[in-house]
C-alpha cells in the first residue's frame, strides 16, 4: 500500500473536519470524531496538527478558498449585470453543491468571529473583495461610481446567503433549483433599475 503523504492527511483532514462540523457544530467536532470520519487514527491527526485550532484555521481557509473559487470560476467575459449574475449563481451553485460545506462555512464563521474578532469577518471581506474586483473589471469601458459597486456586492451577498438558509433548513434541492431563479431574478430586476440611471465613474465625465 503506498504511503500517504502528510499534505494529504491533512487535506483528508480537513474535509473530515468540514462533515462533522456540519454534523455536530464546532463543540462537537472533537479531535476523535474528525479522525474517525477521516479514517484515520488519532495519533495521526496530532502528527499533523498541535491543535484543534490549528486544524480549524486550515478548515478557515479552506472554506474562504472555495468561496473564492466559486466567484473567480465565474469570469467569463460581460458587463455588469451579467457579470454580477454569474457571481450569485456561482455562490449559490456552491452551497447547492454540499449541505455540509455551506453548514460548516456558517458555522465556522459564527466560530471565528466568537473567537478571533475581526478574523470571523475577514471571509466575508475575502469574498466580497473578490466581487467588488469582478464587477470593476466588467464595467472597465464605462466605470460606475464605487458606491454601487458596494451596493450591487451588497445584494449579491444578501441574496446568496437568504437562499443559504433556506438550502439548510428545509434540504429540499429541487425548491432551491426554483428558488436560485427566484433570487437571480429578483437580482436581475433590482440592476435594471438601478443600473438604468447609473452615473458613470468621475474619471469618464
Amino acid at each position: 500500500m503506498p504511503r500517504i503523504s502528510a499534505a494529504q492527511r491533512r487535506s483528508d483532514f480537513i474535509k473530515a473536519a468540514v462533515e462533522v462540523i456540519a454534523t455536530y457544530g464546532i463543540e462537537g467536532a472533537t479531535t476523535r470524531r474528525i479522525a474517525e470520519q477521516a479514517q484515520a487514527n488519532l495519533a495521526m491527526l496530532h502528527y499533523c496538527y498541535d491543535s484543534k485550532e490549528d486544524l480549524f484555521a486550515d478548515v478557515y481557509e479552506f472554506v474562504a478558498g472555495r468561496y473564492r473559487d466559486a466567484l473567480e470560476n465565474n469570469d467569463s467575459p460581460g458587463d455588469v449585470a451579467e457579470t454580477a449574475r454569474r457571481l450569485l449563481r456561482g455562490v449559490m451553485e456552491c452551497y447547492l453543491e454540499s449541505a455540509s460545506f455551506t453548514m460548516a462555512a456558517m458555522e465556522l464563521i459564527s466560530w471565528a468571529r466568537r473567537q478571533h474578532g475581526d478574523r470571523g469577518i475577514e471571509v466575508y471581506d475575502k469574498a466580497l473583495e473578490t466581487v467588488r474586483t469582478a464587477l470593476r473589471d466588467a464595467g472597465s469601458d464605462q466605470p460606475i461610481e464605487p458606491e454601487i459597486v458596494e451596493e450591487i456586492a451588497f445584494v449579491i451577498a444578501a441574496l446568496a446567503d437568504g437562499f443559504a438558509a433556506n438550502w439548510l433548513t428545509y434540504g429540499d434541492r429541487s425548491a432551491a433549483l426554483g428558488q436560485m431563479e427566484l433570487a437571480t431574478s429578483v437580482l436581475d430586476s433590482w440592476l435594471a433599475a438601478r443600473l438604468g440611471s447609473t452615473p458613470v465613474a468621475p474619471s469618464q465625465r
